[in-house]
């Protein structure tokens, strides 16, 4: 009958749903046994490395209190290694801290998740089954009993508090605590005061700029000027954008931390980004007006594009530790790790860094048209000696075409290197030839201006190739952004039609309007292009190009949202980040002993407390790697929780 063939269909649903279940909990419950005895393994190395370094500590004291107190540089370079060995274990420490409270987040979640998904079970069959599977399987399962993980915790605070942090537990706690994954980090009141500020203040002065720009400069050439401040704003501009981006990662759930590897505990939020933003625009606006009004003033127009830009390089580059010391060292470790790319192994973001120069090319450009201007053509005795021509602006001294490849450069060198690690051509060489595509494109369009200027018969075919080149790079881009970068035209979309299964962000309209703008600034060369040819007004690709540069900044600040989102989802890159920092090496090819250690009884203390998580957060957590093994296998867990107990 019917009622028996829709109840046998359900039999068979259930069956095949509690075997799903019973597989996935067995997959939990290994993954955090042999999570739980790489930690153990973990903490006991820490323990001996700790000891030892006690031990010679307490040694070279005995040697007497002058001898302790001697300044570090005058001591051996043994003792030297002492000092660095104490920071070290700090560190390694307070990351092996962090690792323990992920792996008991990745406990409550998976609990959490068995029971919501079976209590959805019960409420749409109308059953107790699901709850009867739950406390039979799950309430008994080794990754939710067993209380080692906390034992663990309790013994690695005891440990830094006294051995570390001299019997201080404030001091220890703060070292190691962590703020919840994805959480912001507060503000201080007076940064959010200084945010307004200076956000309120460089609104009014831009606006000044322009008026005053209008009234007093006429029928002077203003392209020097222009070009030797453009580039200060595109930098406040990528760096305001930047903020926004770090604010709606952080609002829809994209944890920006772990994929930068970042300090969970000391990072920049949204509000730090656009204070260094404002503070540096409202310096960039002072100084333009500086310019404006050099004669009034009496100071030569200038001097002021180079006490500005003289005042960002120390900002960047200022070895106290002062105004986020720690994120400018990150900075310049990464930008030397993106020029220094074919010798070392590339990460999550030492790529993102090349791609964003890569939209910050025209910085680069108007960089190098200040060294040529003020190198070469500048008259230092003229108070305006900014509005002068120029032929700076020009490739016929070769170096700008090279200046021009450079930050594609950096990303082709990189897939190479990609690929040496991986030995996988597709994606990292057909990525490399993306950025190849750039060389052509440069290179045409410098024989193409040259030829031009010097009125050569062979301009047009230059002119051609380079919009055949031209044609070919923005389609290779376009379709690299879409499908690879963003992950979208995935075939198992569903009802996200031509997007990809799942995503993050709340709006579908967002994914569409970024596919539309991202078509519309790919092809936006052709509008230069064409003007340079048809019109007849000498500057008009210039001031096409002036307005484009922004244009493509806010490119790069869309197509970060969506990188982002899709790293975060799928970890399409070999890269990703994981958090395994030690002192000494891992006795990890102690196979019988891992065993062992896995074998026992394990589980976890159940928190009291319950949260209702909005939003999805990822984790990811490497295995170890033992002797055995070939390929190291990483585990991430994705879970999305909505409660509907209210």
């Amino acid at each position: 009958s019917y009622e028996d063939t829709v109840k046998r269909y359900y039999a068979k649903f259930e069956e095949k749903f509690f075997q799903t279940c019973e597989k996935e909990l067995a997959k939990i419950n290994t993954f955090y046994s042999e999570k739980l005895a790489e930690a153990q393994r973990r903490f006991a190395t820490l323990q001996n490395e700790l000891q030892s370094s006690l031990d010679a500590q307490r040694e070279s004291s005995m040697q007497g209190l002058r001898r302790r107190r001697k300044a570090v540089f005058h001591l051996s370079q043994q003792e030297r290694c002492k000092h660095r060995n104490i920071k070290d274990l700090q560190l390694a420490f307070s990351e092996f801290y962090l690792s323990l409270i992920l792996l008991q987040n990745y406990q409550n979640l998976n609990f959490t998740g068995f029971r919501k998904i079976l209590k959805k079970h019960d409420k749409i069959l109308e059953t107790s089954r699901g709850a009867d599977w739950r406390v039979a399987h799950v309430e008994v399962a080794p990754f939710y009993t067993c209380k080692k993980i906390t034992q663990l915790i309790s013994e690695t605070e005891a440990l830094v508090t006294q051995e570390l942090e001299g019997g201080d537990r404030q001091r220890a706690m703060k070292r190691l605590r962590v703020p919840p994954l994805g959480a912001a980090q507060p503000a201080p009141a007076w940064t959010t005061f200084r945010v307004g500020l200076y956000c309120g203040v460089f609104l009014v002065l831009i606006v000044t700029v322009v008026i005053t720009a209008a009234v007093v400069i006429e029928n002077v050439n203003v392209w020097p000027l222009v070009r030797i401040y453009r580039g200060g704003f595109l930098l406040i501009e990528f760096l305001f954008l930047l903020g926004i981006n770090t604010y709606g990662w952080r609002q829809a759930g994209v944890n920006h931390v772990l994929i930068f590897e970042l300090n969970p505990r000391n990072n920049l939020s949204h509000q730090h980004l656009f204070e260094i933003a404002g503070f540096l625009g409202v310096l960039w606006c002072v100084s333009i007006l500086s310019c404006l009004f050099s004669k009034s003033i009496l100071v030569p127009m200038q001097a002021n594009p180079l006490v500005l830009y003289g005042f960002f390089f120390l900002f960047l580059i200022n070895p106290f530790k002062t105004l986020y010391y720690k994120s400018r060292f990150w900075l310049l470790k990464l930008l030397f790790r993106v020029v220094t790319a074919p010798f070392h192994r590339v990460e999550f973001a030492d790529f993102w860094l090349a791609d964003q120069l890569n939209s910050l090319g025209v910085v680069l450009m108007d960089l190098e048209y200040l060294i040529c201007f003020y190198s070469f053509e500048l008259d230092w005795k003229q108070q305006d000696g900014l509005l002068r021509d120029s032929v700076c602006h020009s490739y016929s001294y070769g170096v700008r075409a090279v200046i021009q490849c450079l930050p594609a450069w950096f990303r082709f060198v990189q897939c190479l290197r990609r690929y040496r690690d991986s030995k996988r051509a597709f994606p990292h060489l057909v990525n490399a030839g993306k950025y190849s595509t750039t060389f052509f494109v440069v290179t045409f369009a410098a024989l193409y201006s040259t030829h031009k200027a010097e009125g050569h018969d062979d301009t047009q075919i230059f002119f051609y190739l380079l919009i055949g080149c031209s044609l070919v790079s923005s389609c290779y881009t376009l379709v690299w952004d879409l499908k690879m970068d963003w992950g979208l035209f995935d075939r198992n979309a569903g009802d996200n039609t031509i997007l990809r299964e799942e995503i993050v962000y709340p709006q579908k309209a967002y994914y569409y309007c970024a596919i539309l703008e991202d078509v519309l600034l790919r092809f936006a060369w052709t509008i230069p292009l064409s003007l340079s040819t048809v019109s007849g007004i000498p500057s008009a690709a210039d001031i096409v190009a002036t307005i484009l540069a922004p244009l493509e900044v806010f490119r790069r600040f869309v197509w970060n949202f969506f990188r982002l989102e899709n790293e975060h989802l799928n970890n399409c890159g070999e890269f990703r980040a994981v958090r395994d920092i030690s002192v000494a090496p891992l006795n990890a090819d102690d196979q019988t002993l891992l065993e062992q250690m896995m074998d026992q009884e394990d589980g976890v203390r159940n928190r009291l407390g319950k949260k209702n998580w909005k939003r999805s957060y990822s984790m990811s957590l490497r295995r170890p790697r033992l002797a055995s093994q070939t390929k190291i296998r990483d585990t991430k867990v994705l879970m999305e929780d909505t409660d509907d107990d209210t």
